[in-house]
């Protein structure tokens, strides 16, 4: 797995998981507001652009995080971050090792299986896989996605760059992820976030998370679609990381 890093020389670190089909501009705006006081490490997620192998499975992107954690980063960090696909990235890395992380921010992750979109993946990327690197079908679902408007040109750089067996795979692990029981023992200060908007599928898996996870906090983010936290609203993404590891 393959990182990128800034701030280096801080003591705390801190890791933020991108959301599937996205890459590290995800944070991009994030990282460059922390890294003043952090040490920011964002990984290349599996499959994704900038990564150097194939997406396998959710169990095996946490995997490889915690073994990194460990080896390099004394075995726990500040804080971790996650957007959707890397919310659930975050989720087993808890459930893996629950004292990864002293913090975590857990934004739009699902955590219920939706069995029926699992069983359309496969079929309906591989109708409108080749329209990908078409401006126009990658602007349609740019605008579909709520994303800010600067971010296309990287949006569509990086979705181009996803093969169509690692797209698949992901968004196949995606609509199929179950929490694991061993996380409700995780020491982590978890935070769970989740748009206004966003589908019921999210909102339940946001609730079924702060359920399992009983000492959680679950905020609901008036007006925002699915991962516009992040994305679009930097400035008080950081502000909310900042309140929860007491930084100033």
């Amino acid at each position: 797995m393959k990182y990128r890093e800034f701030g280096a020389g801080n003591a705390e670190t801190l890791i933020l998981l991108h959301g599937g089909g996205l890459s590290w501009w995800n944070y991009r705006a994030e990282a460059a507001l922390l890294k003043e006081d952090y040490h920011v490490i964002v990984p290349f997620l599996d499959g994704h652009a900038g990564s150097d192998r194939h997406f396998t499975s959710i169990e095996e992107n946490a995997g490889e995080i915690v073994s990194f954690i460990r080896a390099h980063l004394g075995g726990q960090v500040c804080c971790i971050c996650g957007l959707s696909l890397g919310g659930q990235i975050l989720l087993e890395m808890l459930a893996q090792e629950g004292t990864i992380c002293r913090h975590a921010l857990i934004e739009s992750a699902m955590a219920i299986p939706l069995p029926l979109t699992h069983a359309l993946v496969a079929p309906a990327f591989g109708c409108s896989y080749p329209l990908i690197r078409q401006r126009w079908f990658a602007r349609m679902q740019f605008h579909q996605l709520k994303i800010r408007e600067d971010l296309f040109e990287a949006y569509y750089r990086d979705t181009c760059a996803v093969s169509r067996q690692d797209m698949i795979a992901f968004m196949k692990a995606n609509t199929s992820y179950q929490l694991k029981a061993p996380v409700r023992e995780c020491s982590a200060d978890v935070h769970i976030y989740y748009g206004e908007r966003e589908t019921p599928g999210i909102r339940k898996s946001a609730e079924r998370i702060h359920a399992v996870i009983p000492a959680s906090t679950l905020t609901e983010l008036r007006g925002l679609y699915h991962g516009a936290f992040s994305i679009n609203y930097p400035d008080a993404y950081c502000k909310a990381v900042r309140a929860v590891t007491g930084s100033p």
